[in-house]
């Protein structure tokens, strides 16, 4: 099985597209901005090419890692990558490899499913990061809610899409 890096830039672009759709004042940007003590003075003055590539480059590397949270079987050459003859298709765990492939590679391999997972992972890894750093800057529940939730559709996104394209 390899990393399937079409899958992980597509879903990189998921949190600039979402983004642009949350953080609009048509949407939620007008509450984040209170929420977040942003200003339109500060938003000018930001460098937008830095902060658009920085993010690009922050969504590739999570794209990565949601790529193993979201397909099961890498949990499959997770448990088998110290074995003697892992990368050989003729050894017999390389045999091994490709028959479970052939018969479990498709197994959950949807974007419903990929979408759960992307979910869970809102609540339990985006909503814990995000909460613990507000509380610390002082940020209200508003703003925890407002990222926490763009957050969780970003991470549904990237989760069904990367494990829809197999």
């Amino acid at each position: 099985m390899s990393v399937n890096f079409v899958a992980i830039l597509i879903a990189s672009l998921i949190p600039l597209i979402v983004g642009f759709i949350w953080y609009n004042p048509k949407t939620f940007g007008n509450a984040w901005m209170k929420a977040a003590d942003m200003t339109e003075d500060k938003m000018k003055a930001a460098n937008m090419a830095a902060i658009f590539g920085l993010t690009f480059l922050f969504s590739f590397f999570l794209a990565f890692a949601v790529q193993f949270m979201v397909i099961h079987q890498w949990g499959v050459f997770s448990a088998l990558a110290n074995e003697p003859g892992v990368n050989d298709p003729n050894s017999d765990i390389g045999i091994f490899i490709k028959d479970f492939m052939d018969k479990y590679g498709n197994n959950f391999r949807t974007f419903k499913h990929g979408v759960l997972h992307g979910t869970i992972s809102g609540f339990t890894i985006a909503l814990p990061i995000v909460g613990i750093n507000a509380l610390f800057e002082r940020k209200g529940f508003k703003y925890i809610a407002l990222s926490v939730g763009y957050w969780t559709v970003c991470l549904a996104l990237m989760g069904g899409t990367i494990c829809a394209m197999k």
